[in-house]
């Protein structure tokens, strides 16, 4: 098997940018955070995935360790196994939602739920950050906040 295929500087540069300088799966911004995104393979290498912009997306160390080579997982309440979230192909909303602190992300289809648990999106040590973030009006995401003004 060849190793990884490096990601040029002006395609990571392009992710980053769609993908709003956070990862896309627990959301966490660059600037908060205080550390640089990796650019993860959606459909992983191993698997057979490409290292072609629309088959890359930022991710943060933790969630692109939990992801690894898995592009499914079990939703905890069917106990089916299910394709995870694609955040180039999935809208956020439909599929997740911020509980009412703001601290956790919810599943709300069996491909959100089986995303938060495989990616263990509410780990402890993130639920925390999130609470310190909400209280200084740095959290939930503008733009999902938006999301949620507008269902209501």
């Amino acid at each position: 098997m060849a190793g990884k295929a490096r990601v040029p500087r002006r395609l990571r540069e392009r992710v980053a940018q769609t993908a709003g300088h956070r990862c896309g799966y627990c959301r966490t911004p660059e600037s908060i955070a205080g550390f640089r995104l990796s650019v993860e393979h959606i459909i992983p290498e191993a698997k057979g995935g490409k290292t072609v912009e629309r088959n890359l997306w930022m991710a943060c160390h933790a969630c692109n360790e939990f992801k690894g080579i898995r592009i499914e997982g079990r939703d905890p309440i069917t106990r089916k196994r299910v394709r995870l979230w694609n955040p180039r192909r999935r809208k956020w909303s439909q599929h997740f939602a911020w509980s009412e602190t703001g601290t956790e992300i919810e599943g709300l289809t069996p491909c959100g739920r089986a995303t938060v648990a495989t990616l263990r999106l509410n780990r402890p040590e993130l639920v925390a950050a999130r609470s310190l973030w909400v209280q200084v009006g740095w959290w939930p995401p503008r733009e999902e906040r938006r999301l949620a003004d507008d269902q209501l």
